[in-house]
C-alpha cells in the first residue's frame, strides 16, 4: 500500500475514534483495499465494523440493500447506487471500460454521514488498474474524513 493511502487511513480513523463513530464500507472497484487498510491502523476495531466486497448488481442487491430498479435506470456504476450505501466506491478500475460506455477510471463515490446526510461524487483516476484502486480508495478515505470534520463542526457550533 502507499504512504499517501496508509495517511489518509491513519488520519480517518483518528477522527473515527475521537468521535465514537462506526464505520461500515462497500467496495466494488477497490476489491477490499478500503477495508485492508482501515484494518491495519491501530485500534482499528474500535470504529470499523465490517466491510463489504460486491461485484454484481444481484450481491450489491442482496447484501447492501441496493434497490434493483436502481440498477435498471442508472447502472451499477452510478451516483444512485453510490448514495444507497454508507461509503461506497463503484466504478471501473480498468482497463476496459463499462458496457454503457462509462470510461475506465471512473468512479463513484457515496458517503451517508451521521448527522443523515449523503454526499456522492464521481471522480476519474488515470493509470492502471491498480493505480486507479489506490488513487479511489485514497480519495474515498481522504474525503470522508473531510466531510465527517465539518459534521463534528457543525454539531458543536
Amino acid at each position: 500500500m502507499n504512504d499517501a493511502l496508509n495517511h489518509a487511513a491513519g488520519q480517518l480513523g483518528q477522527r473515527l475514534l475521537s468521535s465514537e463513530w462506526r464505520l461500515v464500507t462497500a467496495e466494488s472497484c477497490t476489491a477490499g483495499l478500503i477495508s485492508m487498510t482501515l484494518t491495519a491502523v491501530e485500534n482499528s476495531g474500535n470504529f470499523y465494523t465490517s466491510g463489504f466486497v460486491t461485484y454484481s448488481d444481484n450481491a450489491k442487491s442482496q447484501l447492501l440493500g441496493v434497490r434493483p430498479e436502481t440498477f435498471e435506470a442508472h447502472t451499477a456504476v452510478s451516483e444512485q447506487t453510490a448514495r444507497e450505501v454508507s461509503l461506497s466506491i463503484t466504478g471501473y478500475a480498468g482497463p476496459d471500460s463499462g458496457e454503457d460506455g462509462t470510461p475506465a477510471g471512473t468512479i463513484w463515490f457515496g458517503w451517508a454521514l451521521p448527522d443523515g446526510s449523503i454526499v456522492a461524487e464521481m471522480r476519474h483516476f488515470e493509470g492502471d488498474p491498480k493505480s486507479v484502486m489506490e488513487q479511489g480508495a485514497q480519495f474515498a478515505l481522504a474525503r470522508l474524513d473531510v466531510l465527517l470534520r465539518d459534521v463534528a463542526l457543525h454539531q458543536h457550533a
